[in-house]
C-alpha cells in the first residue's frame, strides 16, 4: 500500500510540475480580472459539481472570510450551497438549470463567474456560462483534459485555467492549488504585501 501511496504522491507532483509550465500566465490574468471586478463593486459567483462544488465553496469562503491574512471580507457566492433552490430548480426545470437560473437572478454586468469542471463537460456549468454571458459577466474557467464543451464557449475576455491532465483527481488537486494562488494574488493586489 505504501508503494501505491508513493505512486499517487509522485503522480500529483508530476502533474503540478507540468501545470507549472503552462498555467502561471492564465492564473495571473484570472487574478487581474477578479481584482478589477472587485474594485468596481462586482462580485464573484462560483459553481461546479461534486468535488468542484467543494472547490467553488472553498473559494467563496476564502473570499468572504479570509485567506492567510486579516483583511476585509470580499463579495463572493457559491451557487452550490442552497439545497432548497437547487432542488426546486432541478425538480421544476432540470438539473442543467440549477446554476444558470441563479446567475440570471443574482449576476450583474461586471461580476465574474468562476466555472469549475474537471472535464469541461458539466451541462449545468455550460449553461451557467451561457447565462453569465447573457448578463455581461466574464468567466474564469477551471478545466482539465481538452477543456470539453466549456472551452469553445469562452470569449476573448474570459480566462481558461486548463490543467494538463486527464485524471480527475490530479485535475482537482491542481484546481485547489490554482484557487489558493488566486486568493493570494487577489489579497496582494488589493491589500499589498505583508513582507
Amino acid at each position: 500500500m505504501q508503494n501505491r501511496i508513493q505512486h499517487m504522491f509522485q503522480a500529483s507532483i508530476d502533474t503540478k510540475q507540468q501545470a507549472l509550465q503552462v498555467l502561471p500566465a492564465a492564473i495571473e490574468q484570472a487574478s487581474l480580472l477578479m481584482v478589477n471586478a472587485l474594485l468596481n463593486d462586482g462580485k464573484i459567483l462560483s459553481c461546479g459539481n461534486g468535488g468542484s462544488a467543494g472547490d467553488a465553496q472553498h473559494f467563496s469562503s476564502e473570499m468572504l472570510n479570509r485567506f492567510e491574512r486579516e483583511r476585509p471580507s470580499l463579495p463572493a457566492l457559491a451557487l452550490t450551497t442552497d439545497s432548497s433552490t437547487i432542488t426546486s430548480i432541478a425538480n421544476d426545470y432540470s438539473y442543467e438549470e440549477v446554476f444558470a437560473k441563479q446567475i440570471r437572478a443574482l449576476g450583474q454586468q461586471g461580476d465574474i463567474l468562476l466555472a469549475i469542471s474537471t472535464s469541461g463537460n458539466s451541462a449545468n456549468v455550460v449553461q451557467a456560462i451561457h447565462a453569465a454571458h447573457d448578463r455581461n459577466m466574464k468567466i474564469v474557467a477551471l478545466t482539465g483534459r481538452d477543456g470539453g464543451a466549456m472551452a469553445p464557449l469562452l470569449q476573448p475576455d474570459d480566462i481558461e485555467i486548463r490543467v494538463p491532465s486527464s485524471v480527475t483527481a490530479r485535475i482537482q488537486e491542481v484546481h485547489l492549488l490554482a484557487i489558493h494562488c488566486l486568493c493570494d494574488l487577489i489579497d496582494r493586489q488589493l491589500f499589498g504585501s505583508e513582507e
